[in-house]
């Protein structure tokens, strides 16, 4: 039998750390003179009762050791305690949401997808609003410690191409992994300071500030207003694309140390890739503003560059209605949906490495069409890629197009029109945030969904932020047996 203890004991950590995160909005809202103090104190305590009872029933070893089905079920696990426990802010305090749009907010939060079905943030307490961006905040590091410690080990869609091999020695894995980690964690909270700080020089409050921040650079989406960033002022809206671009980036690429004079970030060719996307993007769509809709070259530049960089990344945000400039940009910015940002970032989505890859394939199979007998290699970052990892991509490439068709068929059985529906199923496994059309394109709420729809769509969440098979195994009957 599947021995779960490990599983729970670690789980336990995670519930402590949502206990202590509670903590930061339950001062907020004393210093604000609100009610919400009191929700924010018994969600804090039932979750850290709940957190030490798992830790103190399943202590067996100081330092368990977790075998590949455990992995998957630490991973799975953590995100799904934190949304059901992170949700009891939101129940109880003075939104009042159902149990389902509780969980919906949470889970929306915690996979920094953004999709909430809050209307009037304008007049939302502040220990909410920040409560909403510590959970994008909390969610963005996980992935990123997610992807460098935990994905590559258990093989799925290709991450084994980055797993860390310090030595034979699994000590010094370990220890590689945790320097890594800890060096991460000191430059995201760096660089949140930093936008942070710029935020506030832009005139946003701190409050605002510092919610903007953590949701940039999360690539989470969600805002303090209902009307997004296009509240703020252009300076906001600039500072906020780069704190979008550099969630959108690996993070092991800003601890790494200077090489021959140059930034390792530099050599990679999948933040190259990125920027190449995401600047073709941008140019397509300045053009489509300056000649189709009228606008000046300076407001389609900005326009153009904010929402682009805003859907390639998974965060989000949005500046005017791109869902009313046309057809042309309605396509455009549904294609984008289906990119993302580089492994191991804080972005969802595809992923640009996986493009690489297919990019690489197709390449090898045109050449060899015209030359049967040559040898060809595939690569990526001049690192030769095995049949493994190229099996790996291409199963993970057929199994996120197979969910999104499947999520968009379960949503039109629920009632859902077309556009809504496909945008929808696509905006939840890439953890965009808003779809296209009246329900759900940027500057509508999830509200009006059926809780069936919101069910399916924090599933889609859930899994497209955990690479889908981490989620999917655990249905598997052949996962449960010895």
């Amino acid at each position: 039998m599947l021995d779960i203890r490990p599983v729970l004991f670690i789980n336990g950590f995670v519930l402590l750390i949502l206990a202590a995160a509670m903590g930061a909005p339950l001062v907020v809202d004393l210093a604000t003179d609100h009610s919400e103090w009191q929700a924010f104190a018994f969600s804090s305590m039932a979750s850290g009762f709940f957190g030490l009872a798992l830790i103190s029933a399943n202590r067996t070893v100081k330092d368990p050791e977790l075998r590949i089905r455990q992995a998957f079920l630490v991973t799975t696990g953590s995100w799904l305690l934190a949304g059901l426990f992170g949700a009891l802010p939101f129940y109880f305090g003075s939104l009042r949401l159902s149990p389902m749009d509780a969980v919906f907010e949470t889970i929306s939060g915690i996979t920094t997808t953004g999709a909430t079905v809050i209307t009037g943030l304008d007049t939302v307490p502040r220990a909410i609003l920040l409560w909403r961006a510590l959970l994008q905040w909390l969610g963005g590091v996980g992935i990123i410690v997610t992807s460098v410690a935990l994905l590559p080990v258990l093989r799925i869609g290709g991450m084994q191409l980055f797993r860390m091999e310090s030595s034979d020695k699994t000590e010094k894995v370990k220890a590689r992994i945790s320097q890594v980690t800890s060096s991460i964690l000191l430059v995201y909270a760096l660089f949140t300071l930093l936008l942070s700080i710029a935020l506030m020089l832009s005139d946003m409050s701190p409050l605002e500030s510092v919610c903007h921040a953590m949701s940039a650079l999360a690539t989470g989406g969600f805002s303090t207003s209902d009307q997004s960033l296009e509240h703020f002022g252009d300076a906001a809206q600039w500072i906020c694309v780069f704190g979008m671009l550099i969630g959108g980036v690996t993070f092991t690429q800003f601890v790494t140390p200077w090489k021959r004079g140059r930034w390792s970030i530099l050599d990679d060719s999948q933040v190259r890739w990125y920027l190449i996307i995401i600047a073709g993007f941008s140019l397509l769509m300045t053009f489509w503003n300056w000649a189709m809709r009228d606008l000046d070259a300076y407001d389609a530049l900005r326009q153009s560059v904010f929402n682009v960089v805003s859907i390639v990344t998974t965060t989000g945000f949005h500046i005017g209605d791109y869902d009313s400039w046309g057809g042309f940009a309605q396509v455009a910015f549904f294609t984008m949906t289906f990119i993302g940002g580089c492994t191991g970032s804080t972005a969802g989505g595809i992923k640009v490495f996986r493009y690489e890859v297919l990019f690489a394939v197709t390449g090898v199979h045109i050449r060899r069409l015209l030359h049967p007998h040559g040898i060809f290699v595939i690569d990526f970052n001049r690192i030769r890629l095995t049949d493994a990892v190229v099996r790996s991509v291409l199963g993970f490439m057929m199994l996120y197009f197979l969910c999104f068709v499947l999520l968009a068929l379960a949503l039109t059985a629920i009632g859902l029109d077309v556009t809504s529906a496909l945008s929808g199923a696509a905006s939840a496994l890439a953890n965009v945030g808003p779809g296209l059309g009246h329900l759900i394109g940027p500057g509508s709420s999830y509200a009006d969904l059926p809780d069936e729809a919101k069910c399916l769509l924090a599933f889609g969440m859930l899994a497209g932020r955990l690479e889908l098979a981490t989620v999917l195994i655990l249905f598997s009957k052949t996962f449960w047996q010895e």
